[in-house]
Formats: structure tokens, sequence, C-alpha cells
């Protein structure tokens, strides 16, 4: 079993490296595996709504949105881990999951996922209610901690200094190595993922 821990920040050095750093090790003890994908600095084009990707991936083909679709085939599980700006996610992993989610999200469907929001002070409520809104309408089974899965800091190495911070991010490591140790039994029983269907789309503005 294996983690996706996605960096939304544009610094692969900062308190939102450090946050993941800390979620890798918590995965380690609990026997699962993971692995982080840094966003960085480069540009990443936001979603234009051209309809063209019909789930396959998007046309857009000269950033990381694709090779990200691709890889997070073989994850069993996420993290998108967000600084937190103006009480916002960054622009940087909005743009990334609204075209991730919406031209490849069957690669990360019924997939457990969990939040994180780093901030130096406030926002991070905020910022992981909108993260959140991208697993629900992916039927993602939504992960939590035992509080807001946040952590606090100035400087990378603040992270630890947030006790509560790495107690709640701990235990939703440990909620979703259950998670995903329990969808492992499920499967090798034989129960079959939901048959949901999405066909009906209603407009109720006349």
């Amino acid at each position: 079993m294996k983690v996706l821990l996605v960096n939304g920040s544009a610094k692969i050095n900062g308190t939102t490296a450090s946050a993941l750093n800390l979620i890798k090790e918590a995965f380690l003890k609990e026997g699962i595996e993971s692995e982080i994908f840094n966003l960085g600095g480069s540009a990443i084009a936001d979603c234009n709504g051209c309809g063209m990707c019909k789930g396959e991936g998007c046309v857009i083909k000269d950033d990381i949105v694709n090779p990200f679709i691709e890889k997070a085939k073989e994850f069993d599980g996420y993290v998108f881990a967000t600084p937190v700006y103006y009480a916002h996610p960054s622009g940087r992993i909005l743009d990334f999951m609204d075209r991730v989610f919406y031209s490849g999200g069957k690669a990360l469907k019924h997939k457990p996922a969990m939040s994180v929001a780093v901030a130096r002070r406030a926002g991070t409520i905020a910022s992981l209610d909108v993260l959140n809104k991208y697993f629900l309408i992916n039927q993602m089974p939504l992960i939590s901690g035992t509080y807001w899965t946040e952590i606090h800091g100035t400087k990378g190495e603040d992270i630890i200094k947030d006790e509560e911070g790495v107690e709640t991010l701990v235990n939703g490591c440990k909620n979703m190595a259950f998670m995903l140790k329990a969808i492992d039994i499920a499967v090798k029983q034989g129960l079959p993922y939901p048959d949901t269907k999405k066909t009906v789309r209603t407009n109720f503005i006349k």
C-alpha cells in the first residue's frame, strides 16, 4: 500500500515540505509506503474549461498535471498539502487540482484522501474546506485527524514545535492506514467498489 503526498507549495524545502516529511515518517511507522510529489516553481496552467479531456488526462501537455495523473494510478491514497495564502490554498495547488480532478479524477476515485493546511497563524480552516471538496465530489473517503488537519510554523523547523498539530497529523496518518488496510481486506474478500453512475445533469434555472 502506497500514499502519494502532494506538496502544493512552490518551495520544496519550506514549511509544507516539513509537514509532509513528518507525515511520511508517521506512515512508515504504520507500515505504509509514501512518496512526496512536489509541484515546485514551474508554471502550471489553469483549466480553461475546453471540455476536450474526456477523463483521459488534460489536453495541456507541457506541465506536471498529466505526469501526476499517470503516477496517481499507482497509489492507494493521497495527501494534498497546501501553504495558506490570504486565508486560502495556494493558487498553484488549485490550478493543479482543478485540472487533475476534471481530466483525470477516475485515477483517484474511491481512494482515501487527506488534506493538510500549513500556516503561520490563520486561514487553515477555509483552506481545508476548499481542498476537501475535490475529494467529496470524486467519491473519495475523507480522512480526518483528531482536530482539523492543520499545522503551524513560520519556518520548516517550527513545524515540530506545534505539538497539537503534530499529534493531529500523526493521528490522521493512523486513520488513513486503517482505511487502506480495511479496503485491502474488502477487495481481497471480493467486495466490489460501488457501481455509481453520473448520467444526469439537471439545470433548475428556467
